[in-house]
Formats: C-alpha cells, structure tokens, sequence
C-alpha cells in the first residue's frame, strides 16, 4: 500500500522539529535551513517533506538514508516504511540522532557509523533511498544497492548548486534520472569523523 501525499502531510505538520535541534529550537518554525553542528544543517521543512513525497513510500519499503544529521528526515521516513537503515559519517551527530530517535519511539530504525558512499551492502537491496548529502556523480554502490522498481532521491552536483535528482530503476534493472528541482546541500564526504 503506497501512502498519499494527504498523510505524509499531516504527519508531517505535527511533526517537532524542534525536537531534532539542539540550539536554535527558536527558528525551528522557519522554512530555512539551520546548523547542527560540524558543518551540517538540518534541511528547511519543506525540501524534507519534497523529498520524502518522490520516494512514494509504501509501509512494506525497506530504507536506506545516507546522512542521518539531526534524525529529522529520518523521523519521516521511519513512520512510513517497514524500517530505515540510516548511515551518519560524524561521530557525534550518530550518536546523539541515535539517542533522540530511540527516545521519541522510532523503533524500526537502524544506525551505522561510516562512509556513505559504501551505502549498506549488508541489508541490500532497499526499496527506497535517500540522500542528504551532495555527490559530484551518483555513486555506483547506491544503485547497485537501490532493488528493481526502487527509488533513490540524491542531490548531484558541485558546492555552488546541485540538481536533486530522482533516480528510478525499473524491474530489468535499467536506471532513469530526473532533475526534481535545483538544491543546495553539503557535500557528500568519504572520510568519517
């Protein structure tokens, strides 16, 4: 059963996001994106909730999402899918979306420390992918990764600008792209901090 774009919406509008900032919680309100530390934000409101809508999750979807952050659109994904296998490179940004994610309930999600750009080979292939991290090219593994009918929701390009892009692999394996909407996001790092 594919969830409508009316309940992922009202999930969403209750959704705290001040919950998922540690300072600021004043400006969560704001369509803008915010600092979370270590040189990454949380999204503003509406590009999370854009994203979410082109991956048409389904509650049986298997999730992979590189670049856990605050835990915000892990959040999201989390209550509409089956489970969210969720992959942070910072250290303490893992640990403290973790922890929060753990004490707001979100119980069908599961965390890895390490480079995103490895994906999670152990629990492929996913249904669904998220990234919220900008890569110069879309990275194989990803797409190896994605399962046949899968979606994968990634921002390609440079610092300046990126397209965010909605790749779709077909049930023979082909791969399509589509530019959603032009982006800015940080840069979608290998090392691990």
């Amino acid at each position: 059963m594919k969830y409508s774009d009316e309940e992922i919406e009202k999930y969403f509008r209750q959704l705290d996001r001040s919950e998922f900032l540690d300072d600021q919680k004043e400006l969560a309100a704001f369509d803008r994106p915010l600092p979370i530390g270590h040189g990454q934000t949380i999204s503003q409101p509406t590009l999370v909730l854009n994203m979410t809508l082109k991956l048409d999750l389904r509650k049986d979807d298997k999730v992979l999402e590189i670049g856990t952050g605050s835990g915000f659109q892990t959040a999201l994904l989390s209550n509409f899918s089956h489970s969210v296998y969720t992959v942070e490179r910072i250290r303490a940004l893992y640990d403290s979306a973790k922890k929060r994610l753990s004490d707001l309930g979100y119980s069908n999600v599961y965390y890895h420390y390490g480079d995103g750009h490895a994906g999670w080979a152990d629990n492929a292939p996913y249904d669904k992918i998220m990234v919220t991290a900008a890569a110069r090219e879309i990275p194989e593994t990803l797409i190896r990764q994605l399962a046949p009918g899968g979606k994968m929701v990634i921002p390609v390009g440079d610092f300046n600008m990126q397209e965010l892009k909605l790749v779709e692999k077909d049930k023979d394996g082909v791969i399509s792209e589509s530019v959603i909407e032009y982006v800015m996001f940080v840069e979608f790092r290998k090392d691990v901090e």
